[in-house]
């Protein structure tokens, strides 16, 4: 195989995604590796038989409250390490974070925290960011080669959002988490759709308030499968599959030269 196909996917509740035809979409072959958020589940709670029948080898990491968060890694190529969580008490609670081995490659797979149910979790978010930043940066002193997939749960630029203006106070947009995304990219990380995509108007995730809001492409780019610039040279192919209806949010693609 001389690339790695990579999928980024919060599928807001894998039950729910499952009956929505997600299984159908994996017999597909959409990549080698799919890395899901906000699973809202624990595995013995999900018919994951359905998942591994297609050749998938499959990593699990709930909240401990149920129906809440959580992450999810099915791949077919077997990692040579799992990590589950960060070391940060209340982020493993949540079940944000984990980060599989292949090679020289780790990716991490991770739900970032919505500040939109009020200021004690925009709190919240800010103090994971913080933490999580540092975090990375450790880390890559032992893994240069990193891949970040997720739920960042926030719009980038201007361009990552179909209304900044009417959004400028709004979670997800807010200046101080624009400003931790430059400082993230500028610590040296590559955004891997925005290297080969300069177009407007692509987004990964449209509110369900109205349904008229993701017909209309009224949405935000707010999922990313980035790289640290060590592996930029390697990238192949970013994409979003918009098209893809399972979940309030769509799949965003990478492919890495080996």
């Amino acid at each position: 195989m001389s690339s790695l196909r990579i999928v980024s996917y919060n599928v807001n509740g894998i039950r729910a995604a499952m009956k929505k035809g997600l299984v159908d979409w994996l017999k597909t072959d959409p990549a080698d590796i799919i890395c899901l958020q906000e699973t809202k589940a624990h595995k013995d709670n999900v018919a994951h038989e359905e998942i591994t029948s297609l050749g998938y080898h499959d990593y699990w990491f709930s909240a401990q409250k149920k129906g809440y968060s959580g992450v999810a890694v099915f791949t077919k190529i077997l990692p040579d390490h799992v990590v589950y969580g960060t070391g940060h008490q209340v982020s493993d609670e949540e079940g944000r974070v984990m980060q599989l081995d292949f090679g020289d490659i780790r990716l991490i797979n991770a739900y970032f925290p919505s500040g939109t149910s009020g200021e004690e979790r925009q709190g919240f978010k800010y103090k994971w960011l913080d933490e999580f930043f540092i975090y990375l940066s450790e880390l890559r002193k032992a893994h240069p080669r990193l891949v970040l997939c997720g739920d960042y749960n926030i719009a980038h630029k201007e361009i990552d959002i179909h209304d900044p203006k009417g959004n400028k106070n709004s979670s997800g947009f807010l200046p101080a988490e624009r400003a931790w995304m430059d400082s993230f990219l500028d610590s040296g990380w590559t955004d891997s759709f925005r290297k080969l995509h300069s177009e407007p108007h692509r987004y990964s995730w449209w509110s369900q308030r109205f349904p008229t809001v993701r017909l209309n492409n009224k949405g935000w780019r707010i999922d990313y499968a980035n790289v640290t610039n060590e592996l930029s040279s390697k990238i192949l192919k970013a994409e979003i599959y918009p098209d893809i209806k399972h979940s309030d949010h769509c799949p965003v693609y990478l492919e890495l030269k080996k």
